[in-house]
């Protein structure tokens, strides 16, 4: 099932690195609205986190761009670095003095640093990229993984990814979280106003110690209040259809609300885990 898209996607226009230009670039450092929103995303993500209260922490931000997120991370005492395959954002970057460390680099061959290194890792509108083949080399269930494990390694035992992305549909959003759980982490994906076909938002949340519960996601908008019951209970159900596939909790907790399907897939040696599906106003 599609998810509602009333724009071109970015994805469909060619490789990000020739899409994000030097014009796209200033829209970031101009746009007042594309600020708010990116700065707003990356507090939630920040959120997700879930990081130890006063203490500041190395992160890495993934598909940094011009910068934004990394600002928020860096108002909050944390020190950060960033990576990106787009030259033209990444100069905007350093235009904007942004704290950060930069790093011209391709998600999809692997995160280049030290095991262990990063105390948690956020991404904004990034990672639905590598679901796209902009030449015949790259197939994007190998690109996925490469990340993915060596996001894994590259994560403290403990750490968490949170991951914003706008998947264009389940097959997209199975496919990413597939090439998650065959790299080791396990979580699920938290939706943000689910009813709001304008500011739903979805969270990939990674673990890579122990399993837990996901966040409930959040449901209250505050300037603009849509009911769309036919569009929420199409794509809920398609998130759920995935949820039965994805990951509850390990054994019996009981602040986990009632499991999406009653069910859990049966399991043969070596198979992975599935991940949760987390919706205000759905069940975790």
């Amino acid at each position: 099932m599609a998810f509602c898209s009333r724009r071109r996607r970015p994805e469909v226009g060619g490789p990000p690195e020739l899409y994000y230009d030097k014009s796209e670039a200033l829209k970031y450092m101009r746009n007042s609205r594309m600020i708010d929103i990116q700065t707003k995303m990356a507090s939630r993500a920040l959120e997700l986190l879930d990081l130890p209260e006063d203490q500041p922490c190395y992160l890495l931000d993934i598909g940094c761009g011009t910068g934004l997120s990394g600002d928020y991370l860096s108002d909050e005492g944390h020190c950060w670095v960033g990576i990106d395959i787009s030259v033209a954002m990444l100069d905007a970057a350093l235009d904007r003095n942004t704290d950060g460390d930069l790093l011209l680099g391709d998600m999809g061959q692997g995160i280049p640093f030290k095991p262990g290194s990063f105390d948690g890792c956020i991404s904004i509108s990034a990672v639905q990229w590598l679901c796209n083949a902009n030449k015949k080399s790259d197939i994007p269930a190998k690109r996925l993984y490469c990340f993915f494990s060596s996001l894994y390694s590259v994560l403290a035992r403990g750490a968490r990814a949170v991951l914003q992305l706008y998947p264009e549909n389940t097959e997209q959003l199975e496919l990413i979280t597939t090439q998650a759980i065959k790299a080791g982490f396990t979580g699920g994906v938290v939706v943000d106003y689910p009813n709001s076909t304008k500011a739903k938002k979805f969270y990939l949340c990674l673990f890579s110690g122990p399993s837990t519960c996901l966040p409930k996601g959040l449901n209250e908008i505050k300037e603009e209040e849509e009911s769309k019951e036919s569009t929420f209970t199409n794509e809920s159900q398609a998130i759920l259809s995935i949820s039965s596939q994805l990951v509850s909790c390990k054994g019996p907790v009981q602040d986990c609300e009632a499991r999406a399907g009653e069910e859990e897939p049966e399991m043969g040696a070596g198979e992975e885990e599935p991940m949760q599906t987390s919706g205000a106003g759905s069940q975790t």
